[in-house]
């Protein structure tokens, strides 16, 4: 759709199924996520802030994770909430192509963050005694800058390359701008610099991460019974998280691999999954399996439930 008075790209979002006099019902499903999801995360990313045992490196990347999460989610769902809400579901090109170009840095920064968090735990086990050293305030800061600011940089560079192109195909066949926003270009053509942001902010952080948790898996193997019960209690966490949001990301790298259709129903439900299923697995999978956050958790609530019934009697 072009608008000739704005003199802007608009394009339709053919990811919905049919809303009609499920609208509101949906809103209400949506909207209670959002909030969940905000809620979730930001609990134990208080609780890590607040309590001083948790101010260790570890629980701190936990915190950068869920704060990412965060900020994923709501570069997301106020659009969704609005398109739920209205009769025709459509965005502007310029809107599209900052959603998509905010998608990917915090979808790459998860991904970073993660290496991060694996390269923590290596120290610890494998190098323990250089822990100290090597993991200092000043050298979680980098981390934490470089996961945030080097997918940004790099994806704000092949987004001001995307905003000239062509655009021959007006409907979108998603609820969110993803990869397959390539496939409104007349011409499809990966770039050079395209293909080093892939490798740069996807292959490699999983080379790393796949490499760190194999030499910590060689190292616990050849060490009692006690440090692998350690190792499992501190690194599973962090693998299923990767694994969880691996399989999620490959999705999203198979639609633009696959020129055939999928159906509508597929899409949505993979989109829905990616972003509610996710975001919500994050704190679940920390709130239980790391034992300090639990146990602060578990205070948290204990504490504030009786309170609230107390009000309410």
């Amino acid at each position: 759709l072009m608008d000739q008075k704005l003199n802007m790209t608009y394009i339709t979002l053919d990811g919905y199924v049919e809303l009609d006099k499920y609208r509101f019902v949906y809103f209400v499903i949506m909207f209670t996520a959002y909030i969940l999801i905000i809620c979730s995360n930001s609990t134990i990313v208080c609780l890590i802030v607040i309590h001083k045992n948790l101010h260790e490196p570890m629980y701190i990347f936990i915190a950068a994770l869920l704060m990412n999460s965060v900020l994923f989610s709501t570069a997301i769902y106020p659009k969704i909430l609005f398109d739920v809400l209205s009769e025709k579901q459509i965005i502007s090109y310029s809107a599209c192509l900052f959603q998509w170009s905010l998608n990917y840095s915090l979808g790459a920064s998860e991904f970073l963050l993660l290496a991060a968090m694996s390269y923590d735990r290596y120290v610890s086990i494998c190098k323990p005694l250089h822990y100290p050293t090597i993991m200092r305030k000043r050298n979680i800061c980098i981390l934490l800058v470089v996961a945030w600011i080097l997918p940004a940089g790099q994806l704000a560079v092949l987004t001001g390359t995307n905003v000239n192109v062509k655009i021959c195909n007006f409907n979108f066949k998603g609820i969110t701008c993803n990869s397959t926003i390539s496939r409104l270009y007349c011409s499809r053509v990966i770039g050079i610099y395209a293909m080093v942001c892939f490798v740069n902010l996807l292959i490699l952080p999983v080379l790393f991460i796949l490499f760190t948790y194999i030499r910590i898996f060689i190292i616990t193997y050849r060490s009692g019974r006690e440090v692998r019960r350690k190792a499992a209690q501190t690194c599973l966490p962090h693998l299923i998280v990767l694994i969880n949001f691996s399989c999620l990301s490959s999705f999203d790298v198979l639609l633009v691999q696959i020129d055939s259709d999928f159906p509508k129903v597929v899409r949505l439900i993979m989109s829905i999954q990616v972003i509610l299923y996710h975001p919500l697995f994050n704190p679940i999978i920390y709130g239980l399996k790391m034992k300090e956050i639990y146990k602060h958790l578990r205070k948290f609530l204990s504490n504030s439930l009786p309170h609230q019934c107390q009000n309410k009697t």
